[in-house]
């Protein structure tokens, strides 16, 4: 029970930091497209970039790097900024693999205290000779159901919480595909 109760605060730090960083990365300025738009066929550069650095969300760090590389040929500016999506997507997911083993593991750990439970309870049996008490059964019994019920809860609380926090980041991608997609339409408009 113990290690399942380490398991418990491990997962809902995690969600609550994933939580957090997700919410913050999902803030987006409706008309962040716009003005950079506006910044670009302007000539204005620069303006761009420190839009970018202040706005700093996955998606302005994103259009920041397709703007340092203006100039350069589409295909060197398309992979630029797949190779910082790949970065900012991995930072999204940060910890959430530990989410997901918790989930998984956490309903193996009550089911070893299961076994555990029922070796106890076994071998108090055999060691009682005779004198079998429904006591000594008890005991080991009640150690076995604990422990899975521990186990079940913390492995469904960490996997609905996984679950929720991995379809936070597939709208937080979304967005940033869309993002990347209109960034790339405005370098084709501005090379018309």
């Amino acid at each position: 029970m113990i290690v399942l109760a380490v398991l418990s605060l491990i997962a809902v730090f995690i969600f609550v930091e994933r939580f957090m960083a997700l919410r913050a990365a999902e803030k987006q300025d409706p008309l962040f497209m716009e003005r950079i738009r506006d910044y670009i066929k302007n000539g204005d550069v620069k303006s761009a970039i420190n839009f970018c650095r202040v706005t700093n969300s996955p998606g302005a760090r994103i259009i920041e790097r397709g703007i340092s590389r203006m100039g350069k040929p589409a295909p060197e500016i398309q992979t630029a900024i797949e190779n910082t999506g790949n970065l900012e997507v991995a930072m999204l997911e940060k910890r959430l693999h530990v989410l997901a083993t918790i989930s998984g593991g956490a309903p193996m750990i009550g089911f070893l205290g299961t076994v555990l439970g029922m070796v106890q309870a076994f071998w108090q049996m055999s060691n009682a000779g005779g004198n079998l008490d429904i006591s000594m059964l008890s005991g080991g019994i009640y150690q076995a159901m604990i422990t899975t019920v521990g186990g079940l809860i913390v492995g469904i609380a960490a996997l609905f919480g996984y679950n929720y926090l991995v379809a936070k980041v597939d709208g937080v991608v979304n967005e940033l595909e869309r993002k990347t997609l209109a960034f790339m339409d405005l370098m084709s408009e501005k090379e018309e």
